[in-house]
């Protein structure tokens, strides 16, 4: 652990039980140092959840990814790749996270998505955190949004916390309306569209 830290110029972050996650230019652990961009991550205060939006190669999942394996990373005492962190105990850590390369795939696991989200709902409290990507994803746009909306709605009675990233535009307006989650967005160069892998918290 000491090897690795020193080796991956980690930090020791602050810990905290109230559920906050604050993550300054923290740097996936499994992307090589040469090609990883740092991003910043911070929720669980003012507000729950994150709803991440964005173009599919900007860096959603990335940022999900990271935070779930920071939070691990804290809590089996192993220090961050990251400038500062403060991070929260969690009883456990909830993820449904795939990538379907086509639209046959996604509609074939759609049923095993839905499983995963179930088995998430009868198990979270308020000691949760969780981590959704591309949620409702794999079925008819309507039916999904509709879906994810109720979920999201689960998730926050539940009052645990975590990301969800989306392409669903109604998501985003719920976003807006509720003080316990928020919108964010992975920002692009505006003239290549190349990703820039930073996240706009507050900008769906």
């Amino acid at each position: 652990k000491a090897m690795y830290s020193y080796n991956n110029r980690c930090v020791r972050p602050k810990i905290s039980e109230d559920g906050a996650i604050d993550i300054v230019k923290g740097r996936h652990p499994l992307i090589p140092a040469d090609k990883v961009v740092p991003v910043s991550v911070r929720l669980g205060e003012t507000y729950r959840f994150l709803l991440i939006t964005g173009p599919n190669t900007g860096g959603k999942t990335v940022t999900l990814k990271l935070t779930g394996l920071l939070t691990a990373m804290m809590m089996t005492g192993i220090f961050v790749p990251a400038e500062e962190a403060r991070l929260s105990f969690f009883e456990e850590i909830f993820c449904d996270i795939g990538d379907e390369p086509s639209i046959e795939q996604s509609l074939s696991t759609f049923s095993s998505h839905m499983k995963n989200i179930i088995e998430i709902l009868d198990r979270v409290n308020g000691r949760s955190l969780v981590l959704i990507d591309e949620i409702g994803a794999g079925t008819d746009p309507e039916e999904g949004s509709g879906l994810a909306l109720a979920v999201i709605e689960a998730l926050l009675r539940a009052d645990c916390r975590g990301i969800i990233t989306t392409h669903y535009s109604r998501l985003k307006e719920y976003a807006f309306g509720n003080d316990k989650i928020e919108n964010a967005s992975m920002d692009f160069d505006t003239k290549t569209f190349a990703p820039l892998y930073k996240l706009n918290i507050g900008v769906p």
